[in-house]
């Protein structure tokens, strides 16, 4: 393993491949940090543009704009409450609101030093352990695949609201949305309305624009927010010693989790940051707090979707089974390539694979060299008129909306989500359940009914199985939660009558 790794080391300090690295950093930072643009996009567009060269530089090309876009969507979730990825959808709850504060070098430290460590770990582990968390990845089938995002739900709609009923029905419209199109089994469509366009059911980014984007536009251009004036000059300030110190606990819970995660085919590094901030609030003395522009609601986001953007990677290197969707792609350029992943791979051609693991660890550790001069020059758009920035992230909205299928239905789509957005917001229900369950409701569906498939239409395969059946319990006691409280207030109150 360590010849292979020095070889691997070479390879990627090779003038080529490392120009190939250079320019892949800087283009996943650029498309990461714009609305509309997402890694899974900027790959899908290389893949056919790198035909005919060696595969090695191609694989580092591919890899460099994963991991660093996967990171850079963090920028214009801090500074325009306008998450660049799915990924950053949950670094928008805390991040933003430490903008507002007047802070916003404070949170881009933050997300960077995570995004870094979360990143580079998760590199490491899949440089070290890929075979082994392979295995455990294994163990996952449809039951808790379900489970899993029946977690994830109860977790995200139990977020920050002040009313726990308001996120479950903002989570249950965010299913709902996800089965607009045709029936992933029967192939019926399901409430398109004779609209075409809908067969293909809902895009994400046309629904996240406008919920998170389009939103707070609106709510600029109303001028109850100022952030182009807040800030006048925005730098990127690391976390010190005593600050890392003190979320080393979120550190040690968040990255586990996103490392887990990631290693489970299909899930995804927006799952784990998900997961994360909801654990990191459940687990918090103060959970009241985040929401309102913590470190740790930054921390726990940042270092999970990262770790589990690179071990989504080792279900695809050792088993070619993707992680998500950007891994899906890259299956796609071992093809084309004429490259099977798999376990033979690491047998037959160990260098290159190395190779590509050893270029996911530098790109993370490049984003803490490149990254503040990107933001340097990127953050200036804030010393702008907030009328002029409402308006330059409306034009960005519905061009990135536009780009996607080339179609007019997804720019209303933006519009008419920005006003619910916007009205939700007014009235104090969250958004982010929604976002969530439109990623994961069609994941969700497929693998319900593929385990009542397997199991004969009996419900039981999600209790039998245990780890389905201990998610699935974690979920009901989230859901109760609220109740065991109440209780437990009207106990005290009768004692001390």
């Amino acid at each position: 393993m360590l010849g292979n790794i020095l070889l691997g080391l070479t390879n990627v300090v090779a003038p080529l491949n490392l120009i190939m690295l250079l320019g892949g950093v800087l283009i996943g930072l650029v498309v990461g940090a714009t609305p509309g643009l997402t890694g899974v996009m900027a790959v899908a567009i290389l893949v056919p543009l790198t035909y005919g060269i060696d595969p090695t530089m191609a694989f580092v090309l591919f890899t460099a704009v994963y991991a660093v876009s996967v990171y850079s969507g963090s920028i214009t979730a801090v500074l325009f409450r306008t998450p660049g990825t799915s990924e950053s959808a949950a670094t928008v709850l805390d991040g933003y609101e430490m903008t507002k504060k007047g802070k916003p070098h404070e949170a881009l430290g933050h997300a960077m030093f995570s995004s870094f460590l979360g990143g580079t770990i998760g590199a490491i582990l899949l440089l070290f352990i890929a075979p082994q968390l392979a295995r455990v990845a294994l163990e996952f089938g449809s039951p808790e695949v379900f489970a899993l995002i029946a977690f994830t739900m109860v977790a995200v709609a139990s977020l920050g609201v002040g009313n726990q009923a308001k996120g479950i029905l903002c989570a249950i419209f965010g299913l709902f949305l996800a089965t607009i199109g045709l029936d992933i089994i029967t192939g019926v469509p399901r409430y398109t309305f004779g609209v075409p366009i809908l067969y293909a059911g809902l895009q994400f980014i046309p629904v996240i624009l406008g919920l998170f984007a389009v939103s707070e536009a609106l709510r600029t251009i109303q001028g109850s927010v100022t952030v182009g004036r807040v800030i006048e000059k925005t730098k990127t300030t690391l976390p010190g010693i005593k600050t890392i110190k003190k979320l080393l606990p979120t550190y040690l819970q968040s990255i586990p989790i996103g490392v887990g995660i990631g290693a489970l085919p299909g899930v995804g590094a927006t799952t784990a940051s998900f997961v994360s901030y909801s654990q990191a609030v459940r687990w918090s003395k103060h959970p009241e707090r985040f929401g309102t522009g913590i470190p740790e609601g930054i921390a726990a986001p940042e270092s999970a979707n990262n770790a589990a953007a690179m071990t989504a990677m080792v279900p695809l290197l050792s088993l070619g089974i993707p992680g998500s969707a950007t891994t899906a792609v890259m299956l796609g350029a071992f093809l084309m390539f004429g490259l099977r992943p798999g376990p033979l791979l690491f047998s037959q051609q160990p260098v290159f694979v190395y190779t590509i693991m050893i270029a996911a660890i530098i790109a993370n550790l490049l984003i803490i060299a490149v990254a503040p001069l990107f933001i340097r020059g990127f953050a200036r758009i804030l010393q702008v008129p907030t009328g002029v920035l409402a308006t330059i992230i409306l034009i960005l909205c519905v061009v990135g909306s536009f780009a996607i299928r080339n179609n007019l239905v997804d720019v209303w789509m933006v519009f008419l989500f920005g006003f619910v957005g916007y009205a939700l917001d007014k009235y104090e229900y969250p958004t982010a359940p929604i976002a969530i369950g439109l990623i994961l409701g069609q994941l969700g569906e497929q693998e319900f009914r593929r385990s009542l498939v397997l199991s004969g239409g009996t419900p039981m395969i999600f209790v039998t199985n245990p780890i389905s059946a201990v998610f699935l319990g974690l979920s009901i006691l989230m859901l109760l939660a609220p109740v065991f409280r109440i209780l437990r207030r009207r106990l005290s109150t009768s004692k001390v009558k």
